[in-house]
């Protein structure tokens, strides 16, 4: 077992294929090995593990910490969304890009997403349960992040009236995060 792949991507995203089998009885599949990670140079001390079931056209996130960002690694163990990571590094040449991917449970991919960067997905399929492997204390103090539908970032979620939770209707646009964040 082991054959496990990365990808390199634009601004420090990685993703990540997982050892996969399949034969008459059903599947296995192993989305993390410690050694393995390592070997492939991503940093997996996991801190937590948690997953989300969503219907059809729930838009989460952007979602972040604004102190000791999170490392986090995502994968859709059921459906298909859409996942989005925002660069928020201030310093970075690719400040406010944003990289979307179609993760799936007939894909079996993940997505690595560096610190610093903000993180959502929209549901493609009826329903789906995205499951996120964190590297980094979870800080409710300083988790927050920017609205979904902001003007300056333009994601292309690719629907107009998503289903949103009031907490993220209310997250700061990016001018006021570039604000805070000074």
């Amino acid at each position: 077992m082991g054959n496990f792949a990365i990808r390199e991507l634009e601004m420090g995203l990685k993703i990540i294929e997982p050892f996969f089998t399949e034969d008459n009885r059903g599947y296995f599949l192993k989305s993390y090995e410690k050694d393995i990670y390592r070997e492939l140079g991503i940093e997996n001390e996991l801190s937590e593990v948690f997953e989300s079931y969503s219907h059809k056209d729930v838009i989460r996130g952007i979602h972040f910490q604004t102190k000791n960002p999170q490392i986090k690694i995502v994968r859709a163990v059921t459906g298909k969304i859409l996942d989005v990571a925002v660069d928020l590094r201030k310093d970075s040449e690719t400040f406010g890009k944003w990289f979307s991917v179609e993760l799936s449970a007939e894909n079996r991919l993940s997505l690595y997403i560096p610190k610093g960067f903000g993180h959502g997905f929209r549901v493609l399929s009826e329903n789906a349960i995205v499951s996120y492997q964190c590297i980094g204390k979870y800080e409710k103090g300083s988790d927050t992040g920017i609205v979904w539908n902001d003007k300056t970032l333009a994601i292309n979620w690719g629907i107009e009236n998503p289903i949103v939770s009031e907490r993220d209707n209310a997250l700061m646009r990016l001018a006021e995060y570039v604000k805070v964040m000074n």
